[in-house]
């Protein structure tokens, strides 16, 4: 093993170096998918998973072998989208499970309080999506009203900031390190053209430096957190504008070189990347998956 005297990591079991150890094994069998990309065993957090975004991740993660995840949204009851995930997740031969938690991630004593819950119960926490957000309508800068806002950034920058912190104080407390990922959006490197999105904007640009300050702090913990950013995705909330601007679906899609808008599965393998050991050098960054909306 190489000494980690003067910032020099030890070589891990994988990759090349478990390739020279074997080489002189009868048989080799490939190990990024059961060892870098596996999840199995691990316990997860992600808000905003009712559906949408956040619920194709939990999936996602679920499907990279997680034991657990805890899905926290705002509605009382688990929507029919989740429910028919949640059946379909069970039909995987007992391989990790949804658990759906009705709470409002702005309020932070509620959140640490799952935070906790969770750890007692599962002895552990690995991995954290913090992916509830809201979008207002178009509103011109000069006379957003204040409370409307307020309520933007208390969701999309206090909510992310809870949810961080809610896991990460688990993650800290069992000392096994861990994955923090927080939804950010192209929004927060740039405005969207023709849509006055103020609040919105403002809120992705705080996700943005917010990760890239928690991945300072939380490094030495073996802590990891970072952005991913999507573009323009078809979700319910683009949905609503869509059908109120049938027009802006073809603006949309011109605004990058793929011609189209993405889909929320499109976002399954940065999720379980960063999620897992396959990415344990990044942290502070932000993995933007928008078309190519950068691009051009």
């Amino acid at each position: 093993m190489a000494s980690t005297q003067g910032g020099l990591p030890p070589y891990g079991p994988v990759g090349v170096t478990r390739a020279l150890e074997a080489s002189s094994s009868a048989r080799a069998a490939p190990t990024i998918f059961e060892n870098e990309f596996s999840l199995k065993d691990r316990v997860a957090l992600v808000t905003g998973a009712n559906r949408g975004i956040g619920l194709e991740m939990a999936l996602a993660l679920t499907e990279a072998g997680a034991r657990t995840v805890y899905c926290v949204d705002l509605p009382k009851e688990r929507g029919e989208e989740f429910q028919r995930v949640e059946a379909y997740v069970g039909k995987m031969e007992g391989k990790g499970r949804l658990e759906y938690i009705s709470a409002d991630v702005t309020d932070q004593e509620t959140m640490w309080k799952i935070g906790e819950k969770i750890g007692s119960a599962e002895g552990r926490m690995d991995v954290c999506i913090a992916a509830a957000g809201i979008l207002k309508g178009d509103m011109s800068c000069l006379d957003y009203p204040a409370e409307r806002f307020k309520e933007v950034l208390a969701v999309n920058v206090n909510g992310v900031l809870y949810t961080a912190q809610a896991a990460g104080r688990q993650m800290a407390k069992f000392d096994n390190g861990g994955s923090i990922i927080l939804i950010g959006s192209i929004s927060g490197s740039g405005a969207n053209q023709g849509h006055p999105w103020v609040s919105y904007n403002t809120s992705k640009s705080a996700v943005l430096q917010m990760a890239r300050s928690m991945a300072c702090e939380l490094g030495p913990k073996r802590i990891r957190v970072n952005t991913i950013s999507p573009g323009y995705i078809n979700t319910t909330m683009t949905g609503q504008f869509l059908e109120k601007r049938p027009e802006l679906l073809e603006k949309w899609c011109s605004n990058n070189p793929m011609g189209r808008i993405g889909r929320p599965d499109e976002l399954r393998g940065a999720t379980v990347w960063l999620a897992s050991d396959a990415s344990t050098f990044c942290t502070g960054s932000d993995i933007v998956v928008s078309g190519g909306h950068h691009a051009w």
